[in-house]
C-alpha cells in the first residue's frame, strides 16, 4: 500500500486502434485514424498552452515527493482497520501488508485480512501500473474465488470501509495532473497545498487538494471531491516518523462529510527494505 510514486496521461493510441477496428474494411480507416491523430494533436497543444507556472511548481512538488520516497524496496507490516458508522459504533479488522517497489512500472501491494473470522483469508492484490489501468484482483474465501476488479467499479467501498480500491493503489506520478495552489501551514506544518486531478475517467473524483508536508514530503490532509465536484471525504494522515531515510505515518483517519461515517488504518510493526516472498504475488496464488 505504497503512499507516493509516479503520475500524468495516456489513451490517444488505444483509442485510435478501437476506432480502426470498428470500421476496418470499411475504406474509411486512414480517414478516421487521420482525423483522431490531428484532434489528439490538438488537444495535446490545447493543454500544453493552458499549462502555466502553477501547473509546472504543481508536477515539481509531485516529482519532488515520489523521488524522496524511492528506493525503499519492499516494505510489510500488520494494520488494524476501524469501520466508525454514523452512529459512532466501530468494528474492527486486522490485516497484514506487503508491498514490493516497482522500477520499470508501478508497485504490487497485496493486503491480507485475519481477523475476524467472516473475512479472515480476504486478499487484495493490486497491480499499480504508471500508465494504463491498474490491476487488482479480490480474492474471497468464502465463495473460494478470485475477482477480478474492473476498472470501473475502483471507485466502490473497499470491504466496507470509507477507502476505494482506487485509494490503495500507488499514487502514481502520471496519474495526475498538478497545480500549486499556495503554500500554507497545517497544524503547525509548513506544507504546500496543490490540487490533482486524475487522467483515469473512471476514477471515482473530479479532483483531490493536498497538503503536502515540506519536510516529510508526503501528504498529511487530502481532500477528496466527487464526480459533482461537491466535497466527499477527507483523509488524515498522523504520526509520522522516519525509517532511515523514509518518513513513514502510522494511521490515516478518512471521514464521509456525506454519510458521517468514518474509517480508521492504523499501521503497527512496519519494516522496509526486508526479504518479501515474491510469489505471493501472483493472483493465480492467491487462493493458497
Amino acid at each position: 500500500m505504497s503512499t507516493s510514486r509516479s503520475f500524468q496521461s495516456r489513451l490517444l493510441s488505444g483509442f485510435v486502434s478501437r476506432l480502426v477496428a470498428t470500421v476496418a474494411g470499411s475504406g474509411l480507416a486512414s480517414a478516421v485514424t487521420g482525423a483522431v491523430v490531428v484532434s489528439g494533436a490538438a488537444s495535446v497543444l490545447s493543454a500544453a498552452a493552458h499549462a502555466g507556472p502553477a501547473e509546472d511548481k504543481g508536477l515539481e512538488i509531485a516529482r519532488k515527493a515520489d523521488k524522496a520516497n524511492e528506493g525503499f524496496a519492499t516494505e510489510k507490516g500488520a494494520m488494524t482497520l476501524e469501520l466508525i458508522n454514523a452512529h459512532g459504533d466501530v468494528t474492527k479488522r486486522k490485516m497484514r501488508f506487503e508491498v514490493v517497489e516497482g522500477k520499470e512500472d508501478g508497485d504490487k501491494s497485496l493486503s491480507v485480512f485475519d481477523w475476524p473470522a467472516d473475512v479472515k483469508g480476504t486478499k487484495l492484490l493490486t497491480f499499480t501500473h504508471k500508465k494504463g489501468d491498474d490491476d487488482q484482483w479480490l480474492f474471497l474465501p468464502a465463495v473460494k474465488r478470485v475477482k477480478r476488479i474492473a476498472s470501473s467499479n475502483r471507485s466502490g467501498s473497499f470491504m466496507g470501509s470509507e477507502f476505494a480500491f482506487e485509494d490503495l493503489a500507488g499514487q502514481e506520478v502520471e496519474k495526475y495532473t498538478y497545480k500549486h495552489l499556495d503554500d500554507v501551514k497545517l497544524d503547525g506544518r509548513d506544507c504546500w497545498r496543490i490540487e490533482r486531478v486524475p487522467t483515469d475517467k473512471n476514477s471515482g473524483y473530479k479532483r483531490q487538494v493536498v497538503w503536502m508536508d515540506k519536510e516529510y514530503l508526503n501528504a498529511i490532509k487530502i481532500e477528496f471531491y466527487d464526480r459533482k465536484n461537491e466535497l466527499l471525504k477527507v483523509s488524515v494522515f498522523s504520526g509520522y516518523k522516519k525509517q532511515g531515510k523514509f518518513w513513514r505515518f502510522d494511521k490515516i483517519a478518512v471521514e464521509n462529510v456525506q454519510t458521517k461515517k468514518k474509517s480508521v488504518l492504523a499501521w503497527e510493526n512496519r519494516e522496509l527494505g526486508t526479504k518479501v516472498d515474491a510469489s505471493r504475488f501472483d493472483s493465480a496464488a492467491l487462493e493458497d
